[in-house]
């Protein structure tokens, strides 16, 4: 049987930690943040009033007529924890020293109070729990913006020359990509998700979801998702930029989502835009190899 710590062991003298009602706020004024170091709310991680202690109380405000008292959970007569009891109790290991606890309630001006159990186990900590997903999220967050993301490939059809007023083919490749992160010891995986065409003569396309796709040759010239018709010759260029998803697993558990985007620019195509012009002459080219048009 595991010794409790040495630090836990002042909560269970005489009947436990009593937490009268008026040290509670009262929750039902609206949403609480999560945390408030000055007050306590229903379900919302605290400071346990004049103690040094943080977790969650059941009192629901000044008005509540019961007060309640913490008793260490799963605990012998002889002040061990008893092994067939603990296996089902939560870990409390979002900060050191934490005791997984019982609530208790008497009714307030009891005498002598007649406690009975009231929820639990719940876990207690002797300093401020860290939301450490949350940690964990920020930092990835960050990982994820500075990760040498793979960009995406541009291609055009036709190209590098094309025909003014022709539809053009532009298309993107990207691929799912891996990244490990040493220092946290998890993994993101990056997805594209959306695309951004910037034909060089002043419009874009997108964000799309669709990257384009190459034509057969014998449909090139053929209106797509991601073609665009120049109305103005000369030389062009033309910028993708691909918008990728990331998501992590942190210890092999649910695959989360990152929430900003990485937003990452391909190499730019040149592209020139061509006049075609089309003559009728009389001329044969045959007996009169100088002619108009020859």
């Amino acid at each position: 049987m595991r010794k409790l710590p040495k630090k836990f062991l002042f909560m269970v003298f005489l009947g436990g930690l009593i937490v009268p009602p008026a040290t509670v706020a009262n929750a039902a004024n609206g949403p609480k943040p999560k945390w408030d170091d000055d007050t306590i709310g229903t379900e919302v991680w605290e400071r346990i009033p004049e103690t040094n202690l943080y977790g969650q109380t059941p009192s629901s405000g000044p008005n509540d007529p019961y007060v309640y008292k913490l008793e260490i959970a799963c605990q012998g007569t002889d002040g061990t924890l008893l092994p067939e009891c603990t296996q089902n109790l939560p870990s409390c290991n979002q900060a050191a020293d934490g005791v997984a606890m019982y609530w208790y309630r008497s009714l307030a001006g009891g005498s002598p109070p007649s406690w009975t159990f009231f929820s639990g186990p719940v876990c207690i900590y002797s300093e401020k729990p860290r939301d450490i997903l949350a940690e964990i999220a920020a930092q990835i967050s960050h990982e994820f913006q500075q990760t040498p993301i793979a960009p995406a490939t541009l291609g055009s059809q036709p190209g590098p020359h094309t025909l003014l007023g022709q539809e053009t083919n532009l298309h993107a490749h990207a691929t799912e990509q891996t990244f490990n992160l040493t220092m946290l010891g998890q993994h993101i995986t990056i997805t594209p998700a959306a695309y951004t065409f910037n034909y060089g003569d002043g419009t874009t396309r997108g964000p799309t979801t669709s990257p384009g796709a190459p034509l057969p040759e014998n449909r090139i010239g053929e209106q797509t998702q991601t073609s665009h018709a120049y109305t103005t010759t000369g030389h062009h260029t033309i910028t993708l930029t691909t918008h990728f998803n990331g998501h992590y697993t942190v210890n092999n558990g649910p695959t989360l989502p990152i929430p900003d985007q990485g937003h990452i620019t391909s190499a730019p195509l040149n592209l020139t835009v061509w006049r075609a012009i089309t003559r009728n002459y009389a001329e044969n080219c045959i007996t009169n190899p100088q002619g108009t048009g020859c």
